[in-house]
């Protein structure tokens, strides 16, 4: 809420303060009637009291809820008028057996993916998402929906060993592509996460990804993991499980060039930290594109206060002219 005249309603409230004691100042140096003897005068009964301070309270109330009408309070709408369709957004995720790796601690690479890309789908609003899950070969798990719990039910059953380990990084491209290729959106994008290079898959990433521009689709590709490798479990048919260093090299050559051929960007997150703030900052790039066209509506709220205001003078009136007239 605002007020659209501040300034006037400080003067009316001014105004009430001195209304406090100016009239009492009046009324002091006039007298309607002369005693000769004004003792029996001089005290008044506490029921007389109580009703000139109800008076006194009904008009002060009703001059503050008028000072208030005056300064015109308003409340405030703000409506966003977006020249576009929205953003269709393919989440490509890695699931090879690498993305077990326990670098991003406490959980591994796939789990705290999830969790990110979770979230990042929960802040979506009016775009359309879908999902595509690779390592050996690629699929879709959810295609595009405005439905962001259906998808992140699929999300939730998302896991290393639903797909022969490899890492198909152009087929998970393909994939996403011909989800997108058909969209009416003006802004179509493919998010790609993986922490390895291609080693699988008939198309090569580079092929794929020029494809991809043939529809007016962007590759924002992201590279997960920590340069020194991490421990990745596995379990050993006597002891149990047990825990291996691994390092598993991200091709950023490859990912900078899928990237920049279709005009997005590169990203590297070492820990969760960096991959929230990743997925933000292409969130915060794709929203920019657009023209917003923002307007202010405001609704005038001085009614609210007026009538109450108003009826208060009025009872005040009544009462000091009939039941509770005071005779001078």
């Amino acid at each position: 809420m605002r007020l659209a005249d501040p300034i006037l309603g400080l003067i009316a409230v001014a105004a009430v303060l001195l209304s406090w004691r100016w009239p009492g100042r009046a009324a002091a140096g006039r007298a309607a009637l002369r005693f000769s003897d004004l003792t029996p005068m001089s005290g008044s009964s506490p029921r007389a009291r109580r009703r000139a301070w109800t008076l006194g309270m009904m008009r002060t109330a009703a001059l503050l809820l008028l000072a208030i009408a005056l300064a015109r309070p308003q409340s405030e709408k703000r409506l966003d008028e977006i020249t576009t369709e929205g953003i269709d957004i393919m989440l490509a995720l890695d699931i090879s057996s690498s993305m077990g790796a326990e670098d991003f601690k406490p959980k591994n690479r796939v789990a705290v993916a999830k969790e990110v890309v979770g979230n990042f789908v929960r802040g979506l609003q009016n775009d359309r998402v879908g999902l595509v899950v690779f390592a050996k070969q690629s699929f879709t798990q959810c295609p595009l929906t405005l439905d962001y719990g259906v998808l992140l039910n699929f999300l939730e059953k998302v896991d290393i060993g639903l797909i022969e380990d490899s890492t198909a990084i152009g087929m998970a491209i393909a994939t996403s592509t011909d989800r997108l290729k058909d969209s009416a959106a003006r802004s179509k994008v493919i998010v790609l996460l993986t922490d390895g290079e291609n080693n699988a898959g008939m198309i090569d990433p580079l092929t794929a990804a020029q494809a991809a521009t043939a529809f007016g689709i962007r590759i924002h590709a992201i590279g997960v993991g920590s340069p020194e490798g991490a421990l990745m479990p596995y379990d050993h048919p006597l002891f149990g499980r047990q825990y291996a260093r691994v390092v598993t090299k991200v091709d950023e050559k490859s990912l900078k060039e899928i990237s920049s051929t279709t005009g997005g960007r590169f990203f590297m997150a070492t820990d969760r930290t960096a991959l929230q703030k990743i997925y933000k900052e292409i969130w915060r790039m794709e929203k920019t594109r657009f023209k917003v066209n923002e307007y202010q509506k405001y609704r005038e709220l001085f009614p609210i206060f007026l009538l109450p205001a108003l009826l208060l003078l009025g009872a005040e009136f009544i009462l000091s002219q009939t039941v509770w007239l005071k005779l001078p």
